[in-house]
């Protein structure tokens, strides 16, 4: 019973967060420069054909009621239409966005498998030249902006060692993005390098303070194995921070995954919201934002949940 109502919470609390980002993107689209019937309409529109649009859109009307109109479009799938591209905003997403989910999923997997087994090894061998080592290398990657990384794996394995393709899979189905795996590698080690090295630094902490625990002295008292410690007990324990942050970085992961696109000229979400901001197309632009930040919530939803899955001494009034 308390999981459940915990659950009813968090899902009412995301419904409200979702909720409060439709009132600012619609704030956003009436925030235009010459108002959203310029925005849609381009800046070659008449004044004639901007009250006409209004009137038609219900534009002229007072805000509340536009309000509740904007969320009955949305509550149908309608995000307007891109007047560079003369096509739905919604079609244009959903024939971008798995591209980027597949790019930004792999990227995620990538970085957790390679930063949890990380950050526990350095947690075991604190305070050691190794440990400073990977630290370091850690701060550097973090510090690095994602388009120079992708820069220089490009110079390196494209040119000096020409192991990859430079530019990301072209395929306008998923099945084609997969049959050509080779160009994905690129991508994916590029959008994973700042995940590893901010998720491997939760995972030695966490590790760190689960090690000093009592549970910890009394299995190591009882014979058990250093090993076998860190598999049954500590791992577990430790995931709980890093999966809480993984809900939060969705949104560093899609932001990432912008620079990521546009670098590869990977056709996904990321290129298209970079295509939009050159040419001003604000209902893409904004429809895009509204995509992200859903699915930031969602994402943080997910954390929640599954932290209280792996770690049952979340408490249903606690974080």
């Amino acid at each position: 019973m308390p999981t459940l109502l915990y659950l009813i919470r968090r899902v009412l609390a995301a419904a409200v967060v979702v909720l409060i980002v439709t009132v600012v993107v619609f704030c956003l689209l009436h925030a235009l420069p010459g108002g959203p019937a310029r925005g849609i309409l381009g800046p070659g529109a008449t004044p004639q054909q901007i009250s006409s649009f209004n009137h038609e859109q219900g534009l002229d009307r007072p805000l509340p009621v536009q309000y509740v109109y904007y969320l009955r479009t949305l509550l149908h799938g309608d995000l307007g239409v891109s007047f560079t591209a003369n096509e739905s905003v919604s079609d244009l997403i959903v024939q971008r966005l798995p591209k980027t989910l597949v790019l930004t999923v792999l990227s995620a997997v990538v970085g957790l498998l390679l930063a949890v087994p990380l950050g526990m090894w350095q947690a075991v061998r604190r305070n050691r030249p190794v440990d400073y080592a990977v630290t370091t290398l850690s701060f550097v990657a973090y510090a690095t902006p994602v388009y120079f990384l992708g820069l220089v794996l490009v110079l390196v394995f494209t040119q000096i060692l020409p192991w990859f393709p430079s530019q990301a899979p072209q395929g306008d189905t998923l099945g084609q993005v997969f049959v050509d795996s080779n160009a994905l590698v690129l991508p994916v080690i590029t959008g994973a390098a700042s995940m590893v090295a901010v998720f491997s630094r939760y995972m030695r902490a966490a590790t760190l303070e689960n090690l000093s625990e009592d549970y910890v002295r009394t299995a190591r008292a009882g014979g058990a194995r250093q090993r076998a410690i860190l598999r049954r007990h500590v791992l577990r324990n430790s995931l709980t921070p890093v999966v809480a942050m993984l809900g939060y970085y969705v949104p560093v992961l899609f932001g990432g995954s912008l620079v990521v696109e546009q670098l590869f000229n990977y056709p996904g979400m990321g290129l298209l919201f970079w295509s939009a901001a050159q040419s001003s197309d604000y209902p893409v632009l904004l429809g895009c934002v509204l995509v992200i930040s859903v699915a930031t919530v969602a994402g943080t939803l997910i954390a929640d949940i599954v932290q209280r899955v792996v770690d049952p001494r979340v408490k249903a009034g606690g974080a």
